[in-house]
């Protein structure tokens, strides 16, 4: 019976892979490359999904904070802040959002609403499937999933993550062999 559950999982992430655009990604792919230094958040289990992605691009040589940890240092102008935030409409994330458009960062981020308040503020926006019972009333979900509350969006948003290293790993010339030099070695 788990099996079949598991199935029913990694069916439904390949049925909702291709929604994803590639343009959204090689755009998230060029903001990531041209900035400074890249801040990341997010709430719940969408900032850990962030949080991951924060620990690649660090394993990529990218200067990179998780907003949030006592050694994020302010964020400026020619950085790059990624929200992830499902709803788009996150307030902890918004005000993050707003502080980084007035210092003159540029802003990304990954959701399944990109007309909500934090994809109107990014000049970059990747729109992943999912659903959730966080959507406004007569709004509909970009996917419907077997899966409880918000799983179907923040395992994309996990894969999305990993394929935007996967990228910048061609572009940057990078092996994992370099990557895992990076690697903490406190373990």
């Amino acid at each position: 019976m788990e099996a079949i559950k598991l199935k029913m999982i990694t069916n439904e992430l390949n049925q909702y892979a291709g929604m994803v655009t590639e343009e959204s990604i090689r755009d998230m792919v060029e903001a990531v490359k041209a900035a400074n230094r890249i801040f990341l958040a997010g709430a719940g289990r969408s900032g850990l999904a962030a949080r991951a992605f924060t620990n690649r691009l660090l394993h990529m040589g990218c200067d990179v904070h998780f907003v949030g940890e006592i050694s994020c240092p302010p964020i400026r102008k020619g950085d790059l802040i990624i929200l992830g935030s499902g709803s788009g409409t996150t307030q902890s994330l918004v005000v993050m959002g707003e502080k980084a458009k007035k210092v003159g960062a540029r802003i990304a981020t990954v959701t399944m609403f990109p007309t909500h308040m934090i994809g109107q503020m990014s000049d970059v926006v990747v729109t992943v499937p999912g659903s959730t019972p966080k959507k406004a009333e007569g709004e509909k979900n970009l996917a419907e999933s077997v899966q409880p509350m918000g799983n179907l969006f923040e395992q994309m948003s996990w894969l999305v993550y990993d394929s935007i290293i996967m990228a910048l790993m061609e572009e940057m010339n990078q092996t994992v062999e370099e990557m895992m030099a990076r690697h903490t070695n406190l373990e």
